[in-house]
């Protein structure tokens, strides 16, 4: 695919998406998510990937969704493009953004600007989630006289808690960086020249473990994050820790352990 409103390059073993429409500060079309999709499908089948970071090109992350391209066009009776009208959450039809962020390997979101509306709640199921002290954040879905998309009321109220959560979206108030953060929102707070590097230094730390295991590990904290019967999380968990103690990543995890020496995993 050729990309035209991403950027995608590697710095060593992870992998940068830029969402890059600066001069609309990166505002959220059909196409950026099948430019997205197609990325981070490359980037999980490419065994020298080990983690997928994504950013913002300019001062926003992503404005939410091109008011023009998408609403207007709707409202007007002409679909966004990619079949909008007959997928997800106004994603294109066939494309499950939760399912792919989900068992995809380790994704960090380095917000970098404003991230509002679809901004946020596509990065929202993301395993990390850093944030510049210029960042911004809003669920403006009232605003707009819409409601809130891609699970975001779960990984909301995951996230911050019900009563932050209800607030959040009942008022569409932006939030600035530090109560984000303070909320639970974000999971660091970084200065504003550190968001890409420091997001891209985790990537490296995470994408250095076992990928058999790291998506083994996200499965089970998607399955088990909202989970009551503790039975059942238990079983989850053992039917795949039997199948760990069979993996060659297992085995010379133990072996470099016992000759005092780092892992080599492949």
């Amino acid at each position: 695919m050729q990309f035209e409103q991403i950027r995608v390059e590697r710095r060593d073993e992870v992998a940068l998406l830029t969402l890059h429409r600066p001069e609309r500060l990166n505002a959220w079309t059909p196409r950026m998510s099948v430019e997205l999709v197609d990325a981070i499908e490359r980037a999980n089948q490419d065994r020298d990937v080990g983690a997928i970071v994504v950013t913002g090109a300019g001062r926003g992350f992503c404005a939410g969704a091109d008011m023009a391209d998408t609403f207007q066009s709707r409202l007007d009776g002409r679909d966004p493009g990619e079949d909008t009208a007959g997928g997800e959450g106004g994603l294109p039809r066939g494309l499950d953004w939760v399912a792919l962020v989900r068992e995809s390997k380790p994704l960090i979101a380095a917000v970098n600007g404003a991230a509002v509306g679809v901004g946020l709640t596509m990065i929202l199921p993301f395993d990390v989630i850093v944030a510049s002290e210029r960042a911004r954040f809003g669920m403006f879905f009232i605003k707009m006289g819409l409601v809130p998309e891609l699970a975001s009321t779960h990984f909301l109220v995951q996230r911050m808690g019900f009563g932050r959560a209800s607030e959040m979206c009942l008022s569409g108030r932006l939030y600035a960086a530090a109560e984000a953060y303070e909320k639970g929102l974000a999971d660091r707070l970084v200065p504003h020249d550190e968001v890409a590097p420091q997001a891209i230094a985790l990537a490296r730390e995470i994408g250095a473990n076992p990928a058999p295991q790291l998506r083994m590990t996200k499965r089970l904290l998607t399955r088990n994050g909202s989970a009551t019967d503790l039975s059942e999380i238990q079983r989850s968990e053992t039917r795949l820790l039997r199948e760990c103690w069979e993996t060659p990543e297992h085995k010379e995890a133990v072996r470099a352990f016992l000759e005092k020496r780092p892992p080599k995993f492949s």
